[in-house]
């Protein structure tokens, strides 16, 4: 097997979900498909998004998620104590209803949503109920010739969707809320890791919320200090992954992605030193397939051994990138960075829910082809 630390393509998580797997999670919200038909539609899925990877080369793959109604759900779905709604297919929907393309998107305020998806308070001390993403793991592992990544919603965007205003009598403060999340995420990682899995990579799209003027305006609203919200999350991924010879971490860092709309917007440079040093990860997943994101300068406190995943290629929209306009942007980032600590990889997900980004599947599998091929070009194989 190769250095997971050090591959050259990645994929973020997510694939289009089939129709006829939508469908059938519609029907079993509404009571009219068994848990177990339920599952071997997705099953099914499953086994069709391993062979779509792996026949297309990419040298770690996922299982597109496709059990999961929204990328949170890794955490949400997993845990007891929120007061919060179950995902439905019908909640989904709604959190992207009327959305288009490329512009800025908001989570909607519902009376009572869904955990991580929204912002909820908790009723009682958070619990692992049922482990998720080892489910997900177990399955994908038993399918797959080439190594299989997990991932796992970040704390950093877990206290983001917390209301600790109104869950100050189960949390008397933040770093107390934090605790136990770090706690049950460790007993999820430690048990993938178990399980054999050897690259878990930690999504945390609210990463860049610290360079996103509204979003920090909203911190201040609430009376927080957005400078005390980072410096606590920096602290609970450091004590996240700690402790875990063999097993590969990567994080995600990106600007939103549901319907092909975007979230944030901020270049990475006011907070690249910070994170690129004090975070332990091995890879660092990085969206950069918009102006939004910036320049490649802040490649440059990119500590020697850690490698940072180019997120080139849109999961946004339809139209195809060319492989030499990827090759000169890979050149461009290696004035601030070593070429050897470079890789190359989607920007997010196709499908952060499951109602999917506005491309279609084939777009979804030469995007992927893409992947491989620029890759192939630049190292070789």
């Amino acid at each position: 097997m190769s250095d997971l630390r050090t591959i050259r393509t990645d994929v973020v998580g997510s694939l289009l979900r089939p129709q006829a797997v939508k469908d059938a999670r519609a029907r079993f919200d509404e009571g009219k498909l068994a848990a177990d038909e339920l599952r071997a539609m997705e099953d099914q899925a499953v086994r069709d998004a391993v062979k779509l990877q792996e026949s297309i080369g990419l040298d770690v793959i996922s299982d597109g998620e496709m059990r999961r109604l929204n990328f949170q759900d890794s955490f949400g779905a997993a845990v007891e104590g929120y007061d919060a709604g179950t995902s439905t297919m019908r909640d989904a929907t709604r959190r992207v209803e009327g959305g288009t393309a490329l512009r800025r998107w908001e989570v909607p305020l519902h009376e009572k949503g869904t955990a991580i998806s929204h912002r909820r308070p908790v009723k009682s001390q958070l619990k692992l109920k049922r482990n998720v993403p080892l489910e997900e793991y177990k399955f994908v592992a038993g399918v797959a010739k080439r190594p299989a990544k997990v991932s796992l919603i970040g704390p950093d965007r877990i206290s983001q969707r917390f209301e600790h205003e109104n869950s100050k009598a189960v949390y008397k403060d933040m770093d107390a809320f934090m605790a136990d999340v770090v706690a049950i995420e460790r007993e999820i990682i430690k048990s993938l890791a178990d399980a054999g899995c050897r690259y878990v990579h930690i999504d945390a799209p609210g990463y860049t919320a610290y360079v996103d003027e509204p979003t920090l305006n909203q911190m201040r609203s609430r009376g927080e200090d957005p400078k005390e919200n980072l410096a606590r999350s920096i602290k609970a991924d450091q004590t996240l992954i700690s402790g875990f010879p063999g097993v590969t971490f990567g994080i995600h860092l990106c600007r939103g992605n549901q319907r092909s709309m975007w979230h944030r917007e901020g270049s990475y440079d006011a907070i690249a030193e910070q994170l690129f040093t004090q975070l332990p990860y091995d890879r660092f997943l990085l969206e950069y397939d918009s102006p939004r994101a910036g320049g490649f300068e802040p490649l440059r406190f990119m500590p020697k051994g850690k490698v940072a995943v180019l997120g080139l290629v849109s999961t946004k929209v339809p139209e195809l990138e060319k492989v030499d306009d990827l090759k000169r942007r890979i050149d461009q980032a290696a004035k601030f960075i070593p070429l050897e600590q470079i890789a190359v990889s989607p920007q997010c997900g196709f499908a952060s829910d499951v109602i999917g980004n506005l491309i279609s599947a084939d777009d979804q599998r030469r995007k992927l082809e893409l992947v491989v091929e620029t890759a192939r070009q630049v190292w070789g194989k």
